[in-house]
């Protein structure tokens, strides 16, 4: 009999003990999502994605820039190219 409260007891501690790691580590896990779901974490993630917006729109536009100018030089050679036929 007492070799079954022992092996009882063991049990129900084991079980208790893993019932307060599961809601240990659940309140962590729901902290950390409201923590990420906080509007000053939206905030930065949203003004971290405006910055690479804006880089990369000014990527575009120094590209466009530059396509811009090779063809403004290939247009001027052909009107100078034109210019030296007549």
């Amino acid at each position: 009999m007492f070799r079954r409260l022992f092996w009882l007891s063991v049990g129900v501690s084991a079980g208790a003990t893993a019932g307060a790691i599961g809601a240990v580590t659940a309140s962590r896990f729901v902290r950390r999502q409201a923590e990420r779901l906080a509007p000053p974490s939206l905030a930065r993630g949203a003004g971290r994605g405006l910055a690479e917006g804006f880089g990369e729109l000014a990527g575009l536009a120094s590209a466009f820039r530059e396509g811009m100018a090779e063809r403004e030089a290939e247009l001027r050679a052909e009107l100078e190219g034109d210019g030296a036929d007549a």
